[in-house]
């Protein structure tokens, strides 16, 4: 279930301008092979990344389960060449296989718990071709970016073509072992309208997360720990998991 930010229009509406092309981006598109392959982008949001796959030539299906999200996805330069499908990524399913699975945005941290994990891990396996790749990242619970999710140190001002400035500011709630709540505060000058959203993500230690792609049949190719692809530490930024199909022994 997408939490009020995705859901909400207002809300959606302004996530490209808080999300813009990064070194995020440039890391997961660099993924794609020379030649054209089938990439499939779970929790695509608004396809930024997913329309940057097809013009490159690649036969690319996104799915989110954000009506509002695809709604805006849907109108960016190349979408016709996407298939969008509204849908989480514990249930999709589809008899196409992929050489590249992708889960970008810590879309990975709203899967609160071990059965979400293992659905989406294994669904990922299901429709990976032999050869294929599934990358996702992970905040590294170790840094405790949480700590900086206060109204004092995270309050930000921004402008936004057609809605004008908008005042943003975290406020953490509750950390409760892996699971850390909090809400995102967004104060529109235009009508003097503030609008919130509470999300809870979990953090796995690596050590979990390692464990779970095992039960889910996927071994680690490559585990970075930032976006210049430097090896994870145990004090990186991110947790960058590039696996592939297990190859059972024997």
């Amino acid at each position: 279930m997408a939490d009020t930010h995705y859901e909400d229009p207002r809300l959606a509406a302004i996530y490209d301008a808080l999300n813009p092309w990064a070194a995020d981006t440039d890391f997961y598109l660099s993924l794609a092979p020379a030649q054209p392959a089938r990439i499939l982008d779970l929790g695509c949001g608004t396809g930024l990344l997913a329309c940057a796959y097809a013009n490159a030539g690649h036969a690319v299906v996104a799915v989110d389960p954000a009506a509002p999200m695809l709604a805006l996805a849907r109108e960016k330069p190349g979408a016709s060449r996407v298939s969008w499908i509204q849908a989480d990524a514990q249930s999709y399913r589809s008899a196409q296989r992929f050489d590249l699975i992708v889960m970008t945005g810590h879309a990975f941290q709203v899967l609160l718990s071990d059965d979400a994990v293992q659905a989406t891990l294994t669904g990922m396996r299901q429709h990976l071709a032999p050869h294929g790749r599934i990358v996702f990242e992970t905040r590294n619970p170790n840094v405790q970016i949480w700590q900086h999710w206060q109204a004092e140190q995270s309050r930000r001002q921004i402008t936004v073509d057609g809605i004008g400035t908008l005042e943003i500011w975290h406020e953490l709630n509750s950390v409760d072992n892996e699971l850390v709540r909090f809400s995102t505060h967004y104060h529109f000058a235009q009508d003097a309208t503030t609008l919130s959203s509470t999300s809870t993500l979990r953090f796995l230690a690596v050590e979990t997360l390692l464990d779970n792609l095992n039960q889910a049949g996927l071994a680690i190719d490559t585990l970075y720990g930032d976006w210049n692809r430097s090896p994870f530490r145990t004090d990186s930024p991110e947790i960058i998991v590039c696996a592939k199909k297990r190859v059972e022994s024997g």
